[in-house]
């Protein structure tokens, strides 16, 4: 396969980040980052020992959290490097019954800008392939269910917990404080997170993926799906969006955006973040809200809610109308032509504003 493109070069009017990712191997030239610090941040330092062991209700070093939900108990289970490669042979017995992977993906913000015209054509995806091509992954969160919407029996969910330092990797620190307050412990990720490298091979094994039987759901995954991608191939992204899109259909044959599937329906009636869409349908949220795992049951329950609500059709689905599509990325109608308002936060908080 060929090489993907190298990174593009970042604009000086960049929004803050921690630049000692790239301090620590190069010193910029003067101008070529803002290296502004968020002054109204409640965390004052940003190194990983500022955030101590927490007592955190939501902690993600919690091993597992449960639910009771239509009568059954159900399981968010958190995953490290010391049993990522035991809960990966768990789930290559899981995708054989359960085929719908919902899948959402916590990380650290967005902190640069491509240098160019924010009508000009692609720069939506250069945007993205900048900040992935810069950025490491935080959480993933998969969960499973069968083509009727029944998740996974007792652990429909897995947490993926990867190694993050922030003494040394690139964020935006507003991005880091959401995520704090919402249970993440990055002095773990920092010393037994999973490596993506380690990550990236067990994936490509474990039958997720370069199968078109398994379903992919997400809400708005853009993002999601480039850092998934970057993790698969250990490279940068490819440098053009068609491109980047012959890669995605190869990992993932089969993608449901549900901000794209809300996008095709008349009127008003689900706008908004994921959090809005699932109190719309009537679904439950089971875990904390901006953590990984939470957010793709919830995915799930979203996607299952609505197209029993607006896109089934004497008892069938005809899923060609959304399949394959991202909401604001490629040729469809809800790519932007003007300029957008860049992401500051992860993506669970995105995912509620977007």
């Amino acid at each position: 396969m060929a090489a993907m493109a190298s990174k593009s070069t970042l604009s000086t009017e960049s929004p803050p980040f921690n630049p000692n990712r790239i301090l620590a191997h190069n010193t910029p030239s003067p101008g070529r980052f803002n290296s502004r610090s968020r002054s109204n941040s409640p965390y004052r330092s940003a190194s990983a020992g500022s955030y101590a062991k927490n007592n955190h209700p939501n902690s993600n070093t919690i091993p597992k959290f449960k639910f009771q939900h239509k009568g059954e108990t159900l399981e968010i289970r958190n995953v490290w490097a010391e049993n990522v490669e035991e809960e990966m042979r768990c789930i290559r017995e899981v995708v054989e019954k359960y085929p719908y992977v919902a899948m959402d993906t916590e990380f650290p913000g967005v902190v640069a800008k491509p240098v160019t015209e924010a009508y000009t054509s692609g720069f939506h995806y250069k945007s993205l392939k900048l900040n992935v091509d810069l950025l490491k992954i935080i959480q993933l969160g998969l969960s499973f269910a069968d083509e009727d919407g029944n998740f996974c029996k007792e652990c429909p969910c897995w947490q993926f917990n990867f190694k993050f330092d922030l003494d040394v990797d690139m964020f935006a620190q507003d991005s880091i404080d959401l995520l704090v307050h919402s249970g993440i412990s990055f002095t773990d990720h920092a010393t037994h997170g999973i490596d993506p490298l380690l990550f990236g091979e067990l994936l490509m094994v474990s039958g997720l993926v370069l199968d078109d039987r398994v379903k992919w759901v997400s809400f708005h995954s853009g993002y999601d799906f480039a850092y998934l991608l970057n993790v698969l191939t250990t490279q940068d992204l490819p440098g053009d969006e068609k491109s980047f899109f012959e890669f995605l259909k190869i990992y993932f044959p089969k993608i449901y955006d549900i901000k794209y599937m809300t996008s095709l329906l008349d009127g008003h009636q689900f706008l908004g973040g994921l959090s809005k869409l699932a109190d719309d349908l009537g679904c439950e949220r089971l875990g904390a809200e901006h953590q990984a795992g939470s957010d793709s049951l919830l995915t799930m329950s979203a996607y299952f809610a609505l197209i029993k609500a607006k896109f089934t059709k004497n008892g069938k689905v005809d899923d060609a109308r959304y399949s394959n599509e991202l909401f604001g990325y490629g040729n469809n109608h809800t790519v932007r032509k003007g300029p957008i308002r860049e992401m500051s936060t992860g993506s669970a908080a995105s995912n509620d504003s977007k």
